[in-house]
C-alpha cells in the first residue's frame, strides 16, 4: 500500500496496439489502450493511479500509483505486433502493513499488538512467552493480533516484541 508498482508487458517492437483489461476485486472494470496506427490512447474508467509508465508506443508498462487496496485484482495485457500476438496475466495481491505499538497492560504485563495487517503479522517474545495471540478478523481481510507476553513464572524485568509481516519486520523490547 502506497508505494508505486509497474506490471510489464511485452518488450516488442512494431507494436500495431496494447490493451491493459483490468479487473479490480472490488470497483468496475477499466482498459487502457494504445493504438499505433493512429498514435492514439483510449482509457476507460480507470482511476488516475493507472497510466503508461512511459509512452505505449516505447515501453507499454502500466504504472500503479499509488497502490491501493483497491488495486488488488487480475490484470491482463494483449499486445499485437507484426510478430504476433502476446498477453501477459497478472494477479496484483495488496499488503498491508500492520501499525504495530507496545505497551504495559493494568497488571504489568508487556503488550505486542498487531493493528489491521494483511496478511496476519506472527508475533514472538524473547525470552519465549507460553502466551496465545488473540486475533481479530476485521471483515476486510486485515488482521489485528494481540500478544501480552507471559514469563511461566519466572520473574522477566523485559522482553523483546517481534513481529515478522511480508511488508516488514519489527523488534522492541519493554520493561514493565
Amino acid at each position: 500500500v502506497g508505494d508505486s508498482f509497474a506490471l510489464i508487458c511485452s518488450n516488442k517492437s512494431d507494436v500495431i496496439m496494447v490493451t491493459w483489461k483490468i479487473s479490480p476485486k472490488t470497483g468496475g472494470h477499466c482498459t487502457l489502450g494504445y493504438r499505433a496506427d493512429l498514435n492514439q490512447t483510449n482509457r476507460t474508467n480507470c482511476t488516475e493511479n493507472m497510466s503508461w509508465k512511459s509512452r505505449p508506443d516505447r515501453d507499454p508498462t502500466l504504472q500503479i500509483q499509488p497502490v491501493g487496496r483497491a488495486s488488488e485484482g487480475n490484470y491482463i495485457c494483449e499486445m499485437a505486433t507484426r510478430e504476433g500476438n502476446f498477453h501477459q496475466t497478472y494477479h496484483l495481491t495488496v499488503l498491508v502493513p500492520p501499525e504495530l505499538t507496545v505497551y504495559c497492560d493494568s497488571r504489568g504485563n508487556p503488550v505486542c499488538k498487531a493493528v489491521a495487517g494483511k496478511p496476519a503479522a506472527r508475533i514472538w517474545w524473547v525470552p519465549a512467552s507460553s502466551s496465545s495471540p488473540e486475533e481479530e478478523d476485521h471483515g476486510d481481510e486485515t488482521v489485528t493480533i494481540l500478544s501480552t507476553f507471559t514469563g511461566n513464572g519466572t520473574d522477566v524485568n523485559s522482553a523483546t516484541c517481534f513481529v515478522s509481516h511480508p511488508a516488514m519486520s519489527y523488534n522492541q523490547s519493554i520493561a514493565c
